[in-house]
């Protein structure tokens, strides 16, 4: 007998309890070269995806492929450190089985970060942005297929997939520290490619700021589960055309790596207050 989805689901986050010590409220989806920030949770329990039932594996470099579960700024939160990605062949429902898992458990909150390349040409590799609202041009939808009502409206209202409460907190936070924080549009691909000058600069017309493999599906099913989110991409490039130089994944770790203290900083900052707004 084959198992539906939601029972896959309940298995994963019944064996996730098992390992666990907190329930999380706070989830944490860390992007290329940012799962740094699952060092700074304490008190913390890990678990390889490998060992979850039903779970993915991330295939990527600079994806650790593990869930950090423990209290940061005094939070029970619950990290992805490593993320999946439609290109890497998963299905729109692998990429965003995590968030379900993480609903399961009884996250209320995620925050998702990535890196992304730079579009508007007022930002510099290196900064942080603030993720305003999204565009999906991965041409598929996690929604697809049977609606399980039990997780979800047939329909969900995408009009403030990032929390507008979350956001002026991260603002707040950004300012108080010092941090530089821009604010804009993010755009999913497909990818592995990088993309082409001529789709940065239609990208650009449509109103992107910056671009990405990720961060889309996993939002929508986060707001599909009624889950508040707050989005950061980390600008880890300038995207094709912009500047002059070919594109390449270790730019992007590079890039990832000398942004790391101040996206500590920020997020933990942000960690601190987000649950009681």
């Amino acid at each position: 007998m084959s198992v539906t989805a939601i029972e896959k689901t309940k298995l994963a986050a019944d064996f996730i309890r098992q390992q666990a010590t907190v329930q999380p409220r706070l989830g944490l989806v860390l992007g290329s070269g940012l799962g740094v920030l699952a060092d700074e949770i304490t008190e913390a329990n890990v678990v390889p995806y490998n060992e979850i039932p039903h779970f993915p594996v991330s295939t990527v470099e600079g994806h650790v492929g593990q869930l950090v579960l423990g209290k940061l700024e005094g939070q029970p939160v619950i990290a992805m450190q490593g993320r999946f990605h439609y290109y890497e062949g998963y299905t729109m429902q692998d990429v965003t089985f995590p968030i379900r898992v993480m609903k399961e458990l009884g996250v209320e909150t995620l925050i998702v970060t990535n890196a992304a390349g730079g579009i508007n040409k007022n930002f510099n590799a290196g900064e942080l942005m603030l993720i305003r609202d999204h565009i999906n041009f991965q041409f598929n939808n996690p929604l697809i297929g049977p609606n399980q009502s039990e997780w979800g409206v047939r329909f969900p209202d995408m009009s403030e997939a990032y929390d507008p409460a979350y956001n002026q907190l991260a603002k707040r936070v950004a300012e108080s520290f010092g941090v530089n924080l821009q604010e804009g549009v993010y755009v999913g691909v497909t990818g592995p490619s990088y993309e082409s000058p001529a789709e940065i600069r239609m990208f650009g017309n449509l109103g992107a700021d910056v671009v990405g493999m990720s961060t889309v599906p996993e939002v929508i099913v986060a707001r599909h589960a009624g889950i508040r989110v707050l989005g950061i991409s980390c600008i880890s490039n300038m995207a094709a055309g912009i500047n002059d130089q070919p594109l390449t994944h270790d730019e992007v770790m590079e890039t990832a790596e000398q942004v790391k203290p101040q996206f500590i900083r920020l997020v933990k900052g942000i960690v601190q207050d987000i649950l009681h707004i």
